[in-house]
């Protein structure tokens, strides 16, 4: 039994694809927690030492070793190296109490982007004027915006609503940034919350908002883009497929953002395209349920 166990959870790990999405969502379900399947190892390990199984305990080493594979290189992320940008992406909870104090938080970070989510009509004017010292530029559509040190153009609303959302749901912002290095597409959205019952992950309209985030990426016509956001899934999470298998997901560390009382999960990111998104991590908490997700981003050289 101990030895199927370990051989199931090997599948499980390396082949999480297979599992269907097409009841529940399970697959999704799945992936968006997967690192922490990873915990059966050690369970399985001790469970064979006190049943004094010789078989199981070698068999054990298979999800082992398939963990490792996956995510081992995750416990050591190093620094990237050099970088030319600095960027915090943050949902800062619309029942946020200190939103200055926030502001103030985040740039500790020293950033030259900052993207906020889950912005109320009553605190945007309190991150304005905590921000503004530093990041004289910002855009604001509903209730995502970005503040930067470089000047922005171009500013348009990013229509990622699903169908059945009334209008007014406001939640994806673009613009260009003019920086030191050329032109840059930046991006910032907040994809719909998913919801987790008896009957699986209720993730379709997370799932078709992620579909117009990807065409819209898609169809940017600068090459460096930057995407900051709360998607509200991980990197191995099929759902979000649209939109990681054209940008570079920083899937090399943890950095687990939510929640913040007892991170599990990474579903604040910050990618990239024509760029390479280094060494994420989170900052201190805040305000929010979630923590600060910050990262270094080195561009392309040969598109400056």
């Amino acid at each position: 039994m101990l030895a199927s166990l370990a051989v199931l959870t090997a599948a499980l790990l390396a082949f999480h694809s297979a599992v269907p999405n097409t009841v529940g969502r399970f697959g999704s379900l799945l992936e968006t927690f997967l690192p922490w399947l990873g915990l059966a190892v050690p369970l399985l390990l001790v469970l064979a030492v006190l049943r004094r199984s010789a078989t199981a305990s070698v068999v054990v080493l298979l999800p082992a070793a398939v963990w490792g594979h996956l995510f081992g290189g995750r416990l050591f992320a190093e620094d990237g190296g050099e970088h030319q940008l600095t960027a915090v992406q943050h949902n800062v909870s619309d029942v946020n109490s200190d939103p200055a104090g926030t502001a103030r938080a985040l740039m500790e970070a020293a950033p030259e982007f900052v993207a906020l989510e889950e912005l109320t009509a009553t605190a945007l004017p309190a991150y304005e004027k905590a921000l503004a010292p530093d990041y004289p530029y910002h855009a604001v559509e509903g209730t995502v915006g970005l503040w930067s040190r470089y000047p922005l153009s171009a500013v348009r609303l990013v229509d990622i609503r699903p169908e059945g959302i009334e209008e007014g749901w406001s939640r994806g912002v673009r613009a260009t940034a003019r920086t030191s290095w050329g032109d840059v597409a930046v991006y910032v959205a907040h994809l719909p919350s998913v919801r987790l019952g008896w009957n699986g992950l209720s993730s379709g309209r997370r799932d078709e908002s992620a579909g117009l985030l990807g065409a819209a990426i898609a169809a940017e016509k600068l090459d460096r883009v930057i995407l900051l956001g709360d998607l509200n899934s991980t990197v191995d999470d099929r759902g979000l497929d649209p939109v990681t298998s054209r940008m570079d997901s920083a899937g090399q560390a943890f950095a687990f953002s939510w929640p913040a009382s007892f991170p599990l999960s990474r579903i604040d990111h910050v990618m990239a395209r024509s760029a390479t998104v280094t060494n994420v991590r989170t900052l201190p908490a805040t305000g929010s349920d979630h923590l600060p997700v910050a990262v270094d981003i080195g561009l392309d050289r040969d598109s400056w």
